[in-house]
């Protein structure tokens, strides 16, 4: 029985921090950084794309309610296409570190790099399933976004955002071929971008023809 990372890996004042959505073709990237408290420990914390929906909602208000401090914070589709999924993550995961009611002494960055910060930080790989405050920060994250992808799929019907939440599956696919994209698909994202590019070359003959 998985009863999550060991919490006696909780340092004080150390950060976790962690992304959802940089796979997605819609919607905002969403990063979270949690400092835990080891005097308050929270069981079953992993990484959240190992617990089940129902799980990771219990575990964000848990984490919300007994953490020494966290923040959820983002970065928006235009944003996303202007600097590229990478260099959006790390703006937004620094937003998220900025944002923390307490300063840590040391941020973990969930990965192989880290973002430009005003505190000491280190990137540890597959962070989410080793550290606690990242997996943590995954979970605040996940909820976060999932919750918002159910907000989008009732603007946007059609497309079948509450199921897939944004990724490129068949159905998610299909959908964007016969309905179009929508403002919040990332245009700078190749199954957007080359749709819109035989969108755009359908209509130049007929602009041609005009002039």
């Amino acid at each position: 029985m998985q009863l999550g990372l060991d919490f006696g890996r909780v340092e004080a004042l150390v950060a976790g921090v962690d992304e959802v959505g940089r796979g997605p073709l819609c919607g905002a990237v969403v990063t979270a950084a949690v400092i835990l408290d080891p005097a308050r420990p929270i069981l079953g914390l992993n990484d959240s794309k190992k617990l089940s929906e129902a799980r990771r909602e219990v575990l964000s208000e848990e984490i919300r309610e007994k953490a020494l401090a966290w923040c959820i914070a983002r970065a928006e589709v235009e944003e996303i296409d202007r600097l590229n999924i990478l260099h959006a993550t790390m703006l937004a995961m620094r937003r998220a570190v900025e944002g923390l009611a307490v300063t840590p002494r040391l941020a973990l960055i969930d990965g192989n790099r880290c973002p430009e910060l005003a505190v000491p930080c280190a990137p540890v790989i597959k962070g989410d399933a080793q550290v606690p405050a990242i997996a943590a920060a995954s979970i605040l994250a996940k909820v976060a976004r999932d919750r918002e992808m159910l907000v989008l799929d009732a603007l946007y019907p059609g497309y079948g955002l509450a199921r897939h939440k944004g990724y490129p599956t068949a159905v998610h696919l299909e959908a964007l071929a016969r309905l179009g994209p929508t403002p919040i698909h990332r245009r700078s994202f190749a199954p957007v971008r080359e749709l819109l590019d035989v969108v755009s070359s359908r209509r130049a003959p007929a602009s041609a023809s005009t002039s």
